[in-house]
């Protein structure tokens, strides 16, 4: 496992600027604590292994690693949905029936609104990192802004 770079890269800083933004996403897009934690730790071993040397911006490539990740294991066969959990580390008490109504949206539409809402990508961005045209992304956006609208009117 070695990193072909000419520049060092201090793990640590690298870890403890990005694991809550990268558990966060993941777990919007898994809706899992468990498999949360797995996905962030796959994208720092993906990072150690496979991380190009001309790399500018180390927050974005582990960004899309991750979510390339949690496609995966969504597309997992023994992948079950549960209810959410009573404790999320993230959340305060003021965000507690927001986050409920996100789980509530398909795995696609929890993506693109975490990364574009809460972590401030562009259409464009979500985009290459999803691998989709940004047509879809915000389609995708409109689509879950409107489930939203929705279940929070309910």
């Amino acid at each position: 496992m070695s990193r072909k770079s000419n520049r060092p890269v201090d793990w640590e800083a690298l870890v403890t600027q990005n694991e809550t933004r990268l558990y966060r996403a993941a777990l919007a897009i898994l809706g899992h604590p468990q498999e949360a934690e797995d996905a962030v730790q796959d994208a720092f071993v993906r990072y150690l292994e496979k991380a190009p040397a001309h790399l500018d911006s180390s927050a974005a490539w582990l960004m899309r690693v991750l979510v390339n990740g949690c496609k995966s294991r969504l597309r997992l066969a023994w992948r079950r949905v549960g209810p959410l959990p009573e404790a999320l580390p993230a959340p305060g008490p003021e965000e507690r029936e927001e986050l409920e109504e996100l789980f509530a949206l398909p795995p696609e539409d929890r993506t693109v609104i975490h990364l574009h809402y809460y972590e401030g990508y562009s259409t464009a961005e979500i985009a290459r990192m999803l691998g989709c045209q940004p047509g879809t992304v915000r389609s995708r956006l409109s689509r879950a802004r409107e489930k939203l609208k929705k279940l929070l009117e309910e």
